[in-house]
């Protein structure tokens, strides 16, 4: 977490290219590429992880996916927040109200099947024992 006033470091994408590709090329662990381009302390695990990052995100957007500004809540989220979502119609909502009221008493009618199906299964099997212990007298 992040202390008051700490202030992050932005690197550039290609700066954050030229890194992954001397790390892929020389081989270099993630350590020694912290070390080599002094970005914090290797110890501490979050300059290794940053780079773990800037890796994946090269290895499956491309350099492109590096360019992209990914810190702070999304304008999806804002949109949600501020109640932009699509409005579900009246006609659609009113199904949707029916169809889960059928869904709700179709499952009660196999609940009460199942139930059913359990109590008998529990009958037959008592007979059963009770024929089998009759055999043995």
């Amino acid at each position: 977490m992040a202390k008051k006033r700490q202030t992050y470091k932005r690197y550039s994408p290609e700066f954050k290219i030229s890194v992954i590709m001397d790390m892929r090329a020389n081989g270099l662990s993630y350590c020694e590429t912290v070390r080599k381009y002094a970005l914090g302390n290797p110890d501490s695990g979050g300059p290794r992880n940053t780079i773990k990052l800037w890796e994946r995100i090269y290895l499956e957007e491309g350099p492109v996916g590096l360019a992209i500004e990914r810190r702070g809540r999304s304008k999806k989220m804002d949109e949600v927040k501020k109640g932009r979502r699509s409005k579900i119609k009246p006609e659609v909502k009113d199904d949707l109200i029916a169809e889960n009221q059928r869904l709700k008493e179709r499952l009660e009618y196999l609940e009460a099947e199942n139930e059913y199906l359990k109590k008998l299964e529990a009958l037959i099997q008592e007979e059963e024992a009770q024929k089998a212990a009759r055999r043995r007298k």
